[in-house]
């Protein structure tokens, strides 16, 4: 592992990490993978074996392989995994070059990790220290997040990749069932038939994310013209729906589901739970009745966005087609519900710190008219149409 800043701590403190911290013994991973855990990541060098001193609890273990120097020394896209630890715990994995990922199968082999915490005095200087300098941002990031949901969202196959694992949905097995298919080596004469063109992909069984289904039709079956309006405007019907289905014992777990979408864009780089959280985050800021109902899970939510509106650039969120800021816009609709009648006290103060808070750091303008961020016309290069 590439040098690595360890933040200054008591030595009494250090000594009960090493004693009671966790360890990762991580063998023959190759020179210059670019390797992490939670918000830190490192180039492995030639002695390293693995990260020690590891605070018991839920991490995020992540892990890019490389091409070596003499053929360019590309980096491979991110893989990641959840892995919850107790403490003294030894979680040992090797690399699979075939593969070009870690295999955690050696831990199940009692005698190897046996023989690995008896030598692990002699490991020990090829093992580098856990990076405690953003311990308090990996737990800020994750405080809701529990061992549970994080398992019941990863994929079944227990890694979360950076780049979708897909499949034809149409396995063409013959030449009669290719010559079918739509032709395409003639030009397209709009997005839409080139779209048309492409061959439909499905992700491969047990890579995709387990997330909670965000209803399309926000309003009840048999629902009147007037209460499909209703629930357009207070998307609280459909929020319940989700927390009924997906989180009805422990509605706050919906917030670790936010986390979880969160952690696996910001440090696993995967787009699709970039989406995922958005959607979320539009549901619980459109939701006025919940609001009022749900004091504790909007409380939670002013807290889990504080902390990860910290972490990323402000104009990240700038729409590159309509030209506004898609967190101005529906954040503008949680304070405007969190200030109307029959909202907690204690919410309605929370939201309008967090709103003067935000307004203070990022300069966003949430009293600006909505019509400010209507969509701005772009003229399309000759001869692209769009359906």
């Amino acid at each position: 592992m590439a040098s690595s800043n360890i933040v200054d701590m008591d030595p009494d403190v250090a000594r009960r990490l090493f004693e009671e911290g966790a360890t990762l013994v991580l063998l023959d991973v190759p020179l210059g993978t670019e390797l992490g855990i939670d918000c830190k990541s490192w180039q492995v060098g030639p002695r390293f074996k693995g990260v020690k001193m590891i605070p018991p609890g839920l991490h995020f273990l992540h892990y890019c392989s490389a091409n070596s120097p003499s053929c360019g020394g590309e980096i491979g896209p991110k893989t990641g995994l959840f892995v919850t630890l107790k403490p003294k715990d030894i979680l040992l994995a090797r690399w699979d070059p075939k593969e070009e990922d870690l295999d955690f199968s050696p831990s199940q082999d009692e005698e190897e990790v046996s023989r690995i915490r008896a030598n692990l005095q002699d490991l020990d200087p090829h093992l580098g220290p856990y990076p405690y300098e953003v311990i308090r941002k990996w737990v800020s990031l994750t405080d809701r997040l529990s061992e549970e949901v994080a398992k019941n969202l990863q994929p079944l196959s227990g890694r979360i990749c950076a780049f979708s694992d897909v499949i034809p949905e149409v396995q063409l097995t013959h030449t009669k069932d290719r010559a079918e298919q739509p032709r395409n080596d003639t030009a397209c004469q709009s997005m839409k038939e080139g779209l048309e063109k492409l061959p439909r992909m499905k992700p491969r069984e047990g890579t995709e994310f387990r997330f909670s289904v965000i209803p399309e039709k926000k309003y009840p079956a048999g629902a009147t013209p007037e209460q499909i309006t209703q629930c357009s405007l207070d998307q609280s019907y459909a929020l319940e729906s989700v927390l009924e289905k997906n989180h009805q014992l422990q509605p706050l777990n919906l917030l670790g589901e936010m986390q979880f979408a969160f952690v696996c864009f910001l440090i696993g780089n995967v787009y699709e739970c970039f989406e995922h959280w958005k959607s979320l985050l539009s549901l619980l800021c459109r939701s006025e009745e919940a609001m009022r109902k749900r004091k504790e899970l909007y409380l939670g939510l002013i807290g889990v966005l504080y902390h990860q509106l910290g972490e990323i650039p402000p104009d990240f969120f700038v729409d590159i087609v309509s030209q506004s800021n898609f967190l101005t816009s529906t954040l503008q609709d949680l304070f405007q519900f969190a200030s109307g009648p029959g909202v907690d006290g204690t919410l309605r103060k929370r939201a309008e710190k967090f709103k003067a808070h935000l307004t203070k750091k990022f300069r966003w303008d949430f009293d600006a008219d909505l019509d400010d961020y209507a969509p701005v016309v772009v003229e399309l290069p000759e001869g692209v149409a769009v359906d």
